[in-house]
């Protein structure tokens, strides 16, 4: 402690005894002006140092970012490998917590020291207080006051007294000892006994060097256990005999069983995190154990089986754990209603999206999964407390467009935090769950329930109004059973009414309805009475169209579906809902429409209507005050929307490219809403039948047709490479390899792996052989060259062989062929015919008479090497022909292009092909084998047998056609590759080794070797990461990155790549922009107008008035994308991604109507600037802004203060009125 000045009572102060050290010491320091003038050389010293520029350039390295992690085998426990991991990254000053560590449980956090001392120390008695049994056990021992005999159980005699002053150790009668509880055990003995074995198992010393104080050996009786506490026989692996573990396919994915009841779910789960006024379902209460292990779960259930219970049980064990849930959907509005529901269940919930922030530190966040990525990139805070992460509709994952975040997100996610996946049916539940435990090497439980909790009935509706209103049939009942009985009285009922027009084709259909706008009318409100008086309402009718929806609605205008009690409670509530809103925003046609509407209780649901619109209908959909919704297919991602019965308008859709039906998942996913559980007994599917009745097998395809498989939709985003060349544990080559795309490689790369490692030790067994002198040499590169060089002829001779097929490859031609192991032969062809689109030929060869049958056949992989090896041969030795021993035998054989060797001129005399033909395959079945050879079989055999006799003999000297000028292939491109192959067949055939002994066999060996070469290539390859599909596209997108500076040659990030990491979107274009200033000097208001190119994606024919300085700002961010565009052509990216190309593409279709808005026009007036529906209008001017908040965080980090605070401007200028209303779920 530093000295206190003493107060001061004496007029002349305190004596100078001792002087205050603190005090000189500090006025030393902080007064200069007091120091010596005269020794000033003593005042101050400098310690000069050699200047070296030369250290300015050394840079430190870097720590090291990885390890090295071993892997053992499971059965055995050997080291197999090691692996390099990376280290955590995490371990800024700003992190309290490791992102790898796991979660803490409730009592489990830190205090400090003080706190835990005077927490273990206050009111504790150390004699009295102290437990005796141990956590985790069901009894315990309690010890006598010496404190360590147990209670009824004395000390035995024969163990010396190590505490003479205790009492409890004086020696007692042995029958002491047999009356002792046999469940009771002598720790001393346990101890001293544990000391004899291990001075057995160590070297004994000599009597000279052991202690004078040695203690007498203890007793040799074994200790009685208590079979409670300490188990008789202690299990032992034993690793020889171990059984070895059996491979499973899913061994990273477990299915459970949902069949068979749950009856001891209370013991497993005696205390519920969160309670419910219902049984739960089988599935139900197999997640939530898992839940509560946790383990990770899918659950791939119907449209309204009750999934959310599990993912409501996992927020809550999040908040009985004092820990922290994420929950994830893939749009705003699904986030924006779950954020009402949970908080009215756990209070304690924020909601983040593009748009608003609200308690960003609650246990449970609701985000949607872009917003995680973002977090998961930048390091957030709220990671490390992670437990549970709900991914919601995780189907969604088979979006071109979006389907790559879910797989990023799986991947990054540390493995301590346990993850819920909630998705409708799929068929391959096991192999995605399968790719998902592989990849966070934790495994998968997955849950799947094909039962529905309200079955459907599915009808085809043929009425047109009148007496025909309640023609509907029932096509497939409840068990899913196709009835065909159902469909053939549709057509029937469908024949006696007029034809109604063709459903359009192509990409612009035609304006007019199907049927005329009476017709139609007629047809809803008999329908809609039909249902009335079956009370069959509420119904949604799936509307493929915007427009259609609009127009149903309007032509309804005349119904009324309401009563006067359920008038008021809409109009109420309405007005609540719109009082937030501007006069002007109030009197909206779109508004006013709407509310009309919804009083007769009819509503329209689509992405053209305003968003608190569509929550408003929504909300009262739920509360059953609407009952006829006409609403497009994005109206089935939403939750909690049963209705009674479901109509589809039709079921055909343009999806972009062409006119099609349904696929099974996207039917499924609408007709779930009909049947609301509890409520209902059945849920009906109505489909309108105004054209034809759709085919039979159409309607079973639909309907019973699987639904779409889960695929993965991974590829490659500047963004993604950028963030993670900024990190050290994660590359981009690994997020490639671990993507779902790259499942099946990663499912196999261990099996590889061992074959690798068997094809290595081949290798090195036959290494010394193939390489040990220059022979050896010699022939290896002999064997290269003509494998090489049979690559080629396999190709070239096979084009040659088509364009002389006709003229010269025709019944009687003797040819050469080397086809399997028939080397170097000389045929004559029977016949050609097309096999697969490749010509083939009938050839028909002598052999050796013990050739004609075999045996034992060879395998297909024999035969592919023997068919090799004798290629080689045979260009070895082109003049070497086969000559049959004796009289030698025949065969018949099926050749092609590429197995023709040469073509002669000769043309033998062949008669009844087809004769000679069935001859020969009738002396290969087994009863007709000895039979006689047919005689003009056995002629044309003779005359190719004087043939080849006199051509070995020297007397005849067949003639070879030469392609180039015998047979005029003169085709530009495959003329020069003719004769460059017959210089190397010239050279191949003179080649040193052509003369070496035993060069058939030899050649057979160093083929073998070089076959195992080739494949260990093959191997490494398939499991490197040049083999990824994508793994082309990845080196392009790094050229483009480096060529426009984002990343040195080292692949750092530089400024520009700092800056692109922090958008969300676009990022090499809004970069761009910020870089070049090409935005610093313009209005706010043209800044946003000029922006809305990036986001707008729609199509509109509306021509559009423009300042001069908004058109000459479109052509400089027109030029800047040129400039992206030509670079990225340059490196072929995006060539093969369609998607790539259309994300990229630039709309300025909407500048005037977002410029006006900038301006602070009423929403009403700029609206009568477009086409486009109010709804998307506010999803763009939303979108909008979060690019703006986009720029601003690029110029904070490119340091351009001037750009950064227009972005502000901009942002509160668009920022205002109904465009940004506060969402009704997240107020009520």
């Amino acid at each position: 402690m530093p000295l206190q000045e003493p107060s001061v009572h004496l007029p002349f102060g305190p004596p100078p005894v001792l002087p205050l050290v603190d005090k000189q010491l500090k006025e030393f320091i902080l007064s200069p002006e007091e120091l010596p003038i005269h020794d000033y050389r003593f005042t101050q010293q400098h310690w000069g140092r050699t200047p070296e520029p030369h250290t300015l350039l050394n840079i430190e390295s870097a720590p090291l970012g990885t390890t090295l992690k071993v892997r053992r085998d499971l059965a055995v426990g050997e080291i197999i490998d090691f692996v390099e991991v990376g280290f955590d990254e995490s371990t800024e000053a700003s992190k309290a917590i490791s992102e790898a560590r796991e979660p803490l449980w409730a009592g489990q956090f830190l205090e400090s020291e003080d706190l835990f001392l005077q927490a273990s120390t206050q009111n504790l008695n150390l004699d009295d207080d102290l437990s005796s049994v141990p956590p985790g056990f069901h009894r315990g021992i309690e010890f006598d006051a010496d404190g360590f005999t147990p209670i009824g159980f004395e000390a035995r005699g024969d163990v010396p007294n190590q505490h003479e002053n205790s009492e409890s150790r004086v020696s007692e009668p042995a029958a002491a000892i047999d009356s002792a509880p046999s469940t009771l055990i002598n720790l001393m003995d346990l101890v001293e006994k544990e000391q004899e074995l291990l001075s057995e198992s160590m070297p004994s010393k000599t009597e000279t060097e052991a202690p004078s104080n040695e203690l007498t050996s203890p007793s040799t009786n074994e200790v009685e256990q208590d079979s409670d506490i300490i188990p008789k026989d202690v299990p032992v692996l034993k690793i020889k005999d171990t059984v070895p573990l059996k491979h499973n396919k899913f061994q990273w994915a477990e299915i459970l069983d949902v069949s068979q009841p749950v009856t001891d779910f209370h013991e497993h789960v005696p205390n519920m995190a969160h309670k419910y006024e219902f049984e739960l379902d089988i599935f139900q209460k197999q997640a939530v154990m898992k839940l509560e292990e946790r383990c990770d779960v899918f659950v791939a259930a119907h449209t309204s089986a009750g999934k959310t219970v599990v993912a409501e049980y996992a927020i809550a064990l999040s908040m009985k754990h004092m820990t922290k849930a994420i929950y994830t959907s893939p749009i705003k509005a699904l986030s924006n209603q779950k954020y009402r529901d949970f908080r009215h269940t756990f209070g304690d919930v924020g909601l983040i999206t593009g748009d608003w922030k609200i308690n960003e530190t609650a246990s449970c966040l609701i985000m949607t999964t872009e917003i995680l990525r973002s977090m998961l990139y930048c390091r957030s805070d709220v990671v490390p407390d992670l437990e549970y992460v709900i991914f919601d509709e995780v189907h969604y994952i088979n979006d071109s467009d979006r389907g790559h975040v879910w797989e990023e997100v799986l991947i990054m996610l540390p493995p301590s935090v346990s993850i819920v996946m909630l998705s409708a049916t799929v068929p391959n539940t096991l192999e995605f769950a399968q790719w998902v435990g592989r990849t966070r090497q934790k495994k998968v439980h997955v849950i799947t329930t094909p039962k529905r909790p309200v079955p459907l009935e599915h009808y085809l509706y043929t009425g047109t109004g009148g007496s025909s209103k309640d023609d509907r049939f029932l096509i497939m009942d409840g068990q899913e059973n196709f009835l065909l009985e159902g469909y053939r009285k549709a057509e029937m009922s469908r024949e006696k009414k007029p034809s109604a027009k063709p459903m359009p084709q192509g990409r612009n259909p035609p304006k007019q309805q199907y049927w005329n706008l009476n017709k139609e009318k007629t047809m809803w409100i008999a329908l809609v009475d039909h249902l009335r008086k079956r009370e069959e309402l509420p119904v949604v009718a799936f509307t493929l169209s915007r427009n259609r929806c609009d127009n149903n609605a309007e032509e309804l205008r005349s119904l009324d579906l309401t009563v006067g009690t359920e008038k008021a409670k809409i109009n109420g509530f309405i007005h609540r809902c719109i009082q937030q809103l501007q006069d002007a925003d109030k009197n909206l046609p779109q508004v006013v429409r709407m509310k009309d509407l919804l009083l007769r209780g009819i509503g329209v649901h689509h992405s053209g209507i305003l968003p608190i619109l569509k929550e408003i209908v929504e909300m009262l959909f739920q509360d059953g005050l609407v009952k006829l919704l006409f609403a497009t297919e994005t109206f089935a991602m939403g939750v909690n929307m049963p209705t009674r019965s479901v109509i589809f308008d039709s079921i055909r859709k343009y999806d972009g490219v062409e006119w099609r039906h349904l696929y099974p998942g996207e039917y499924i996913q609408m007709a779930g809403r009909a049947g609301r559980r509890g409520k209902d007994r059945v849920g009906n599917v109505i489909i309108l039948c105004k054209g034809e009745i759709p085919k039979e097998v159409d309607l079973r395809n639909m309907m019973k047709g699987k639904p779409t498989a889960l695929q993965s939709k991974f590829r490659l985003t500047y963004k993604m490479m950028l963030n993670l060349l900024r990190r050290e544990n994660l590359k981009v080559e690994e997020m490639m390899s671990r993507s779902f795309k790259e499942s099946n490689v990663q499912e196999t790369k261990e099996k590889i792996i061992t074959e690798l490692k068997t094809v290595e030790e081949e290798i090195k067994r036959k290494g010394e052989l193939s390489s040990a002198s220059p022979h050896s040499q010699l022939l290896i590169r002999f064997c290269e060259k003509s494998l090489d060089f049979l690559l080629d002829w396999n190709q070239i001779q096979r084009e040659v062989m088509e364009r002389c097929s006709a003229k010269y490859l025709t019944t009687g031609r003797v040819v050469l062929v080397t086809y399997q192991e028939h080397c170097n032969k000389i045929g004559v062809i029977l016949m050609s015919e097309s096999v697969k689109r490749e010509q083939v030929y009938r050839v028909l060869v002598l052999c050796h008479a013990n050739e004609t049958l075999r045996e034992n056949p060879l395998t297909e992989r024999e035969n592919e090497e023997c068919d090799e090896v004798n290629k080689l041969l045979s260009f070895a030795w082109p003049q070497k022909y086969f000559v049959p021993e004796g009289s030698g035998g025949h065969t018949l054989i099926q050749v092609k292009g590429k197995d023709i060797l040469e073509v002669s001129n000769q043309v033998l005399d062949v008669k009844n092909i087809t004769y000679i033909k069935q001859d020969w395959e009738k002396r290969q079945m087994p009863r007709f084998r000895d039979a006689p050879v047919g005689q003009m079989c056995a002629q044309l055999v003779q005359d190719l047998s004087q043939l080849m006799h006199s051509v070995a003999a020297g007397e005849n000297v067949i003639s070879w056609l030469n392609p180039v000028q015998d047979m005029k292939v003169n085709d530009i491109n495959l003329a020069p590759e003719i004769r460059r192959l017959e210089i190397i067949r010239q050279e191949l055939s003179t080649d040193p080794c052509t003369s070496f002994a035993n060069l058939e066999d030899e050649v057979r060996d160093i083929y073998s070797y070089l076959k195992l070469q080739q494949k260990k290539k093959n191997l490494k390859y398939t499991i490197s990461y040049q083999s990824m599909t994508l793994y082309p596209d990845y080196l392009n997108r790094l050229n483009v990155l480096k060529r426009l500076r984002y990343i040195d040659d080292h692949d750092t990030v530089e400024l520009k790549g700092k800056v692109a990491c922090e958008m969300s979107s676009h990022e090499l274009m809004i970069t761009e922009l910020v870089m070049e200033g090409v935005l610093t000097n313009l209005p706010t208001a043209e800044i946003a107008a000029l922006l809305s190119c990036l986001v707008f994606q729609h199509k509109t024919d509306r021509e559009q008035t423009l300042t001069k300085s908004l058109e000459q700002g479109i052509e400089e961010i027109e030029r800047i994308h040129r400039g992206i565009e030509d670079v990225e052509r340059a490196f072929k990216v995006g060539v093969e991604d369609p998607s790539c190309e259309s994300e990229n593409q630039l709309n300025f279709k909407l500048v005037q109507v977002v410029y006006e808005w900038a301006k602070a026009k009423p929403f009403a007036e700029i609206m009568q600037l477009t086409d486009i529906q109010e709804g998307i209008i506010v999803r763009c001017i939303q979108q909008l802004h979060e690019t703006l908040q986009d720029v601003k965080r690029a110029a904070r980090i490119y340091g351009d203060p001037k750009l950064s605070n227009k972005m502000d401007e901009a942002s509160n200028a668009i920022k205002r009125d109904i465009v940004f209303s506060v969402s009704l779920y997240t107020k009520m």
